[in-house]
């Protein structure tokens, strides 16, 4: 895939144009690291058997980033690791690494800002457009103990198919009670 493909050792690589459209939803923004995100990044694979979509890892403790972060120092060494299922989904791959990138930059929180930017520079897949996030949300509901929702109004049963809890019975519409 463009822009996913890996480089010579096996990892992934930024897609074309990414970093530039962070740096302009970040002008002006307190993210004191994104200078050196070219020198001081480095991107990797996590492991298969990971069940994060990606994590940012700096080479020091969280104390002492924030500290950087204070004094406006560099950060050093920063490692943004990734699933490799997302190797199979361009869209989210591109959501995941902005959400990371922007971590790496500074923005170390999850916040509204934080969300706002990753959704204007890589905004995420819906579920039907993305077969990793289908196969992500089958494994969530597999581990799941109710099979099936049951109308506690009308007695009407459907499988379960999302794993938030229903609002209200497809069948009566009544609040749903279980």
């Amino acid at each position: 895939m463009e822009g996913m493909a890996s480089s010579e050792q096996g990892g992934p690589e930024l897609p074309d144009g990414l970093i530039e459209s962070l740096r302009k939803e970040l002008d002006g923004q307190d993210a004191p690291f994104l200078k050196h995100i070219d020198r001081d990044l480095d991107l990797e694979w996590l492991p298969e058997e990971e069940d994060r979509l990606g994590l940012t890892r700096f080479q020091c403790d969280h104390n002492e980033i924030y500290r950087r972060k204070r004094l406006g120092v560099p950060p050093g060494p920063i490692t943004i690791a990734l699933n490799p299922i997302l190797a199979g989904d361009k869209a989210l791959f591109r959501h995941t690494l902005a959400h990371e990138l922007l971590h790496a930059a500074g923005l170390l929180d999850h916040d509204g800002l934080h969300s706002e930017i990753v959704r204007r520079v890589a905004p995420a897949p819906k579920l039907r457009d993305s077969q990793v996030l289908m196969k992500l949300r089958g494994r969530v509901l597999e581990g799941l103990p109710e099979e099936q929702w049951i109308c506690g109004k009308c007695g009407h049963t459907w499988e379960r198919r999302r794993v938030t809890r229903p609002k209200r019975c497809p069948k009566c519409a009544s609040r749903f009670e279980s």
